[in-house]
C-alpha cells in the first residue's frame, strides 16, 4: 500500500488510515485576570478538538443554520439523482458525448454546493478566527489557502 499524498503531515484516525491534516486551534485562556475565551471556534458550528476527534471520526458541526443545511441537502439529493441517471446511461450504452455532458452538469452542481459551504465558512468560521488572536488568524490563513487550492483543482 502506498502512502497517501501528504501522509507525512497527516493526522491519523483509528485504523491507521491517513486523513487530511487537521489545523490546530488555539487553546482557551483561563487566567484569573482574563475572561475565558475560545479562539478559532467555528461560527457554522464546528467546535474544538473534542468534537473534531469524536468516535465517528472527523470534525462535527453543532449549530449549522437550518436553512443553509436544508438547501445543501436538497442540492446533494438532486446530485445523487443525477449520478444515478449517469449510471443508467452507462448501463444502457448511451452516447458518450451525452454522458460527458451530464458529468459536466454534476461537476457544476457540486461546485455550487462547495461555493455555498465556502461562503458560510468565510462568513462565520474564518472571520471569527481572524478576529480572535494572531495565532488563530495564522492557522485560519493556512486553512483557507489549502481550501482554495483544493477547490480550485
Amino acid at each position: 500500500m502506498t502512502p497517501a499524498r501528504g501522509a507525512g503531515r497527516a493526522a491519523t484516525r483509528s485504523g491507521g488510515v491517513a486523513t487530511k491534516p487537521v489545523p490546530k486551534r488555539a487553546a482557551a485562556t483561563t487566567r484569573a485576570d482574563e475572561a475565558p475565551s475560545v479562539t478559532a471556534s467555528c461560527g457554522c458550528g464546528c467546535s474544538g478538538s473534542d468534537a473534531r476527534d469524536s468516535a465517528e471520526g472527523g470534525r462535527k458541526a453543532t449549530a449549522v443554520d437550518p436553512d443553509i443545511k436544508a438547501r445543501n441537502l436538497v442540492r446533494l439529493r438532486r446530485i445523487e439523482g443525477q449520478v444515478r441517471g449517469l449510471q443508467r446511461m452507462v448501463e444502457e450504452d448511451r452516447y458518450c458525448a451525452d454522458i460527458l455532458t451530464q458529468i459536466a452538469s454534476v461537476h457544476e452542481a457540486l461546485r455550487s454546493v462547495g461555493r455555498a459551504l465556502m461562503r458560510n465558512h468565510l462568513t462565520h468560521c474564518a472571520t471569527s478566527a481572524i478576529r480572535s488572536t494572531p495565532e488563530a488568524a495564522e492557522q485560519m490563513y493556512d486553512e483557507l489557502v489549502n481550501l482554495i487550492y483544493t477547490s480550485a483543482r
